[in-house]
């Protein structure tokens, strides 16, 4: 007998729990003709039991069939297996089995944890139905019986398990099944349920809710790519998302995000619950209670509101509780935190007394603040204090530069911010700045607008005095100034520093921008803040912090290209290659594209540019140097490369050709997010005094500097000096460069033609 399971995973009618419990019931009634023919209906003491996954009927498209034969005495049942298991393979399907006694199979769960949870959702599909009820039982009394040892080692085995998948609600591409706040986490707390009640019955909803929405997209997932795949990789999402009639993968992936921070939150609280229990009363931390400010004490090693304080009548109360708990790096008691959510109003306008100080003291508590905060989001507080963050919350940033969803960024950011508290001279500006720059991510238009209109009132709510208002909105405003222009602009250019110091105005500020930039930078993800970064950041502010206490722009610069030496080495003539750790000079006779030629040897090499500098002389000699990173190798080839400089330099390099092969056989390969163009130029003649900087923006690849840099060669333009850098799956380079005559190019049709020719080179030769 065959399986026809083509009309139930073409029916777009059921989705989620409903089409997995009709999958089941599907493969029940097989199995069971199946069983019944192999046995010519002589079931006695012998049953078709199903356990794990397919014993709670939740079976998904591509799940094991996980299965048990169980006899309760001695026959041969070999034969019957066969009749049975065989079919299962001839279809294809993922087949867990066993043949064993009820004995048997409760001696292998007594000490096997994933036999003991695989048997705790068995489930009768065909047979003697009182064989399957005394496994169940037998299973059940001794999952139970062993609770403490067990609920140990399914403890640690949850922590093992997050640290090894990681984030569902900020991973790019999510493991829904085994990440932290995946379906694995809800079975986990039903295990831990079946041996003693811990969970909270809001919490059992809760839980309901969130997993409902990641088997959705697990069942969707599964459909789609016909793979067993748990995770919900980029090039998925749009077809999971349009199968369960989402608007977009960012709605979806929102969803998930939002799903699984409440399976992960109450997983932790659960949890920690669990263990303070396992430990008994004497292992906690200390049964003395040690009273705090504010009608809050530390019990514990938790904190609790006193039992005489009423949440309804203090709205401070939450801010002062969330900030006891992250000062004292510790959580809050959840019967308290569930007094709070049942009562405490939301903060007036204006906030009441000693409110914007719990706030501060919340907010610098440092990276303990993030856990507390989450705890109040959970439970519906943290809008009761900040209703603007709604729009943000579990908001995505689907690409590979930003590691966290918008709200966790800010929180992430602010932890960061407190950090660098004893850099500023208003800390208590600086943790509100971090705290709300983003925020207008969750509105419409430019986020950076939208997050100075948003910031001004929330501060005003706050009671923050006009000045300070102002500071913090401009902090706002201007936070990408300092690393935009720090990896985009000359920094030996007069005109670069004298733009920063008029747009920030004050030391005050720039000492905010500067420990936001870090702050930020460091939140955003592993590629967005380094040693090579942070050095350019630190030049700026150092100029900049010169030129608002007075000093001549053109008396900060301290220009080290090109030095006195490099000079005279290059009027000595000839060429040259001179190199160390990370950084190439080339010394040559000046001619067109020489930048481009360069920079495409060491792309065929593997390394990147991060930034390249261009000098000329009257006299017809160039002097370009590159300071690069190789991403694989510890140590550069530049013996290798200078060979192929040589030949390049000589014609006799088809350096073309030759990256086209490369990319072909190693550009990268995973899904491009679908938000990033292909590219975009733009100009700005207002940067320098002396040269027009042409911004690029494009997908990152193999040659992308050489096929830029050969397009404005192409034009007779003279780059004079380049940034480049790589934010996730992008490059956003920027060319210093004059034109043949050494001028600015200025006219509308000139600047036309060149980013024609850019987006028609990044186009044409992208592979």
């Amino acid at each position: 007998m065959s399986l026809e399971r083509g009309p139930l995973l073409a029916d777009d009618s059921l989705s989620g729990a409903a089409w997995c419990r009709a999958h089941s019931h599907l493969i029940d009634e097989w199995l069971a003709d199946l069983f019944e023919r192999a046995t010519s209906r002589e079931m006695d003491g012998l049953a078709l039991v199903a356990i794990g996954g397919y014993g709670r009927s939740e079976l998904c498209p591509q799940s094991d069939i996980d299965v048990m034969l169980v006899h309760s005495r001695k026959r041969d049942v070999a034969t019957i297996a066969d009749h049975v298991w065989y079919p299962i393979w001839d279809e294809g399907l993922h087949l867990g089995h066993s043949v064993c006694t009820v004995r048997e199979a409760l001696g292998l769960a007594s000490d096997d944890l994933d036999t003991a949870t695989a048997l705790l959702n068995s489930r009768h599909v065909a047979g003697d139905p009182e064989v399957t009820a005394s496994l169940a039982s037998g299973a059940t009394g001794q999952w139970e019986k062993r609770s403490k040892s067990w609920l140990t080692e399914l403890g640690a085995r949850v922590e093992l398990r997050h640290e090894r998948a990681g984030e569902v609600a900020f991973r790019l591409e999510p493991d829904l099944k085994e990440g932290r706040g995946g379906l694995r986490d809800v079975h986990s707390l039903r295990w831990a349920q079946a041996a003693r009640r811990i969970l909270l019955d809001h919490d059992e909803s809760s839980l309901d809710a969130a997993y409902a929405v990641l088997l959705d997209a697990r069942v969707e997932l599964q459909r789609h790519t016909g793979r067993s795949s748990n995770v919900l990789v980029l090039q998925d999402q749009d077809a999971v998302a349009a199968a369960l009639g989402v608007a977009n993968a960012d709605v979806l992936m929102s969803q998930v995000a939002e799903a699984a921070r409440a399976i992960a939150w109450r997983s932790d609280d659960t949890w920690r619950r669990i263990r303070s229990a396992l430990r008994g009363p004497l292992g906690r931390v200390s049964r003395h209670t040690r009273s705090l400010e504010g009608g809050v004490q530390m019990r514990d090693g938790e904190v609790h509101l006193d039992n005489g304080t009423d949440p309804a009548a203090d709205a401070a109360l939450v801010l002062r509780t969330a900030a006891a708990a992250a000062t004292n790096r510790t959580v809050i008691d959840r019967q308290s935190l569930e007094r709070l959510a049942a009562s405490a109003p939301a903060l007036p306008d204006p906030w009441p007394p000693g409110a914007r100080d719990a706030f501060v003291e919340l907010l610098l508590a440092g990276p303990p603040a993030v856990a507390v905060i989450e705890a109040l989001d959970q439970r519906g507080l943290w809008t009761r204090v900040l209703p603007e963050w709604l729009p943000v919350r579990a908001r995505p940033q689907r690409n590979a530069y930003h590691r966290y969803t918008v709200d966790r960024h800010l929180l992430e950011t602010t932890a960061n911010a407190a950090r660098l508290a004893s850099r500023v001279g208003r800390p208590d500006l600086l943790v509100i700045a971090s705290l709300l720059h983003d925020l207008g991510k969750g509105y419409d238009g430019d986020h950076t607008t939208a997050g100075m209109g948003l910031a001004a009132p929330i501060c005003a709510r706050m009671g923050l005095p006009a000045d300070d208002i102002a500071t913090v909105v401009a902090v706002i405003e201007h936070h990408l100034l300092l690393p935009d222009v720090a990896t985009r602009r000359d920094l030996d250019d007069p005109t670069t520093i004298e733009r920063v110091a008029a747009a920030v105005g004050s030391v005050e500020r720039l000492e905010l921008l500067a420990a936001l930039t870090e702050a930020d930078s460091t939140a955003t993800g592993p590629t967005a803040w380094g040693p090579w970064k942070a050095g350019l950041v630190d030049q700026l502010v150092e100029r900049v912090t010169q030129v608002l206490a007075g000093a001549d722009p053109r008396g900060v610069i301290r220009e080290s290209f090109p030095s006195a030496e490099q000079l005279a080495r290059l009027a000595a003539g000839g060429r040259r290659f001179e190199t160390n750790a990370d950084c190439l000079t080339v010394m040559a006779d000046d001619r067109p594209g020489l930048f481009s030629r360069v920079a495409g040897v060491l792309a065929l090499h593997g390394l990147d540019v991060l930034r390249a500098a261009a000098y000329s002389t009257d006299e017809g000699r160039a002097l370009e140097e590159f300071h690069v990173v190789d991403p694989v190798r510890d140590e550069v080839p530049w013996e290798r490369i200078n060979a192929d400089l040589e030949r390049v330099l000589l014609g006799r390099l088809a350096i073309n050709a030759r990256l086209a092969e490369r990319a072909r056989t190693y550009d990268r390969t995973r899904p491009r997010a679908p938000s990033i163009t292909r590219g975009t130029v733009h100009f700005d003649n207002e940067a320098s005094a002396t040269a027009t900087v042409i911004d690029v923006q494009a997908t990152d690849g193999i040659g992308v500097l050489f096929r830029i840099t050969r397009a404005l060669a192409e034009l007779d333009l003279d780059i004079r000096s380049a940034k480049v850098q790589t934010l996730g799956e992008q490059v956003v380079d920027a060319f210093y460069v004059r034109d043949s005559s050494g001028e600015k190019i200025t006219d509308p049709h000139q600047l036309g033609e060149i980013e024609r020719a850019v987006l028609h080179s990044l186009a044409t030769d992208a592979t």
